[in-house]
């Protein structure tokens, strides 16, 4: 069942009592230093970030492992004295390191964050365990609760994190107002278990991927598959998402279903495929990246789009006919010997200095 009530640029949704979050936030994993070789225009982004923002759209994503984004964020906080910035980071430590992290650890990586930010308290901290093997996840997610309690955190999730360990973290008493997933028209893994826990407690998805790297677009649309070295790893990434989905033929035919939805509403691929994510059970948000005011004035169009019973059921009809990756959330991304994880950096920590 989906939700298909109008939105609006005003259309904030609660994390908890006193926390909302747009229906957009703008991503930062692209701007990480190895992520691509383009270099970053901070004018071009910050005149980006300043559009969304007047649009309502006041909340970044990033994360501690982002080499050089907490710090770029920081930097962008303090040209905008005044305004309203809402920020996410993570706590991600190092996957050869999960034996040795402790309160002293998790604390320094925290000061870190918030001197990197230039701020007092962290908005939201999203926590990832690589091993699930390896003991002490809920010991870890107790140091950061009690961070919060310190004023350090406002508040707490998780990142890549599958339906049973989220659940097991709740039931241990961490109060998790939200999760951060891939979910997207081609990887409809949270739906299956981690929505429907997400709603039974009162937490809400924010979702990376919704429009797959780009490939969910306009320009894909009619064109063979991409050969040799892809741009970044962003592309990397979700053309092996793309190939756990029954490969290029069926994005194909996804994206002439999506585009015969947008040119009803006169908008693009990519907003019809972020309304559709941002329409389904429990979803907050949509966590999008940008490097100019253009990407950000077409994502904004998203906003005022409302899609019909009939379009979500011409999009479901093809969509069920569609594989997609297996298992839980992030599984394929967590195990090794995974295509996937040849995508994926797990020790990125280094120095804690700030």
């Amino acid at each position: 069942m989906t939700d298909t009530t109008q939105r609006s640029s005003d259309d904030r949704r609660a994390l908890s009592a006193d926390y909302t979050v747009p229906p957009i936030i703008a991503g930062a994993w692209q701007l990480s230093e190895g992520h691509s070789a383009r270099a970053i225009d901070r004018d071009a982004l910050f005149a980006a970030w300043d559009l969304l923002s007047a649009h309502g759209c006041d909340t970044l994503d990033c994360a501690d492992i982002y080499t050089g984004v907490e710090s770029l964020i920081g930097d962008y906080r303090a040209a905008r004295p005044g305004r309203r910035v809402q920020v996410h980071t993570k706590f991600v430590p190092d996957r050869e390191a999960l034996a040795h992290v402790n309160r002293t650890s998790v604390t320094r990586v925290i000061d870190r964050s918030l001197a990197r930010l230039r701020t007092d308290v962290l908005d939201l901290v999203q926590f990832h365990w690589w091993r699930y093997e390896v003991p002490g996840m809920l010991e870890v997610a107790g140091f950061l609760d009690d961070l919060r309690r310190d004023g350090k955190i406002r508040h707490l999730a998780l990142t890549n994190t599958d339906t049973a360990h989220t659940q097991a973290l709740l039931d241990g008493g961490i109060p998790l107002v939200a999760t951060q997933v891939q979910y997207s028209v081609l990887d409809r893994r949270p739906a299956a278990r981690l929505a429907p826990l997400a709603a039974a407690r009162g937490m809400r998805l924010l979702c990376y991927g919704s429009v797959a790297g780009g490939f969910l677009g306009d320009v894909w649309r009619g064109t063979d598959a991409p050969t040799g070295t892809l741009e970044n790893r962003s592309l990397i990434k979700y053309r092996l998402v793309i190939d756990d989905c029954g490969g290029w033929a069926a994005l194909q035919t996804v994206l002439d279903v999506l585009a015969d939805i947008a040119a009803r509403h006169a908008v693009g691929i990519a907003n019809v495929a972020q309304r559709w994510v941002l329409d389904q059970p429990a979803v907050g948000a949509v966590i999008v990246g940008f490097r100019s005011e253009a990407s950000a004035q077409r994502t904004v169009a998203t906003l005022g789009l409302s899609l019909t019973p009939a379009d979500h059921a011409q999009l479901d009809a093809v969509l069920r006919t569609l594989p997609m990756p297996a298992g839980d959330v992030y599984a394929a991304e967590r195990n090794p010997t995974s295509p996937h994880a040849g995508v994926i950096r797990y020790n990125l920590q280094g120095s804690v200095d700030p």
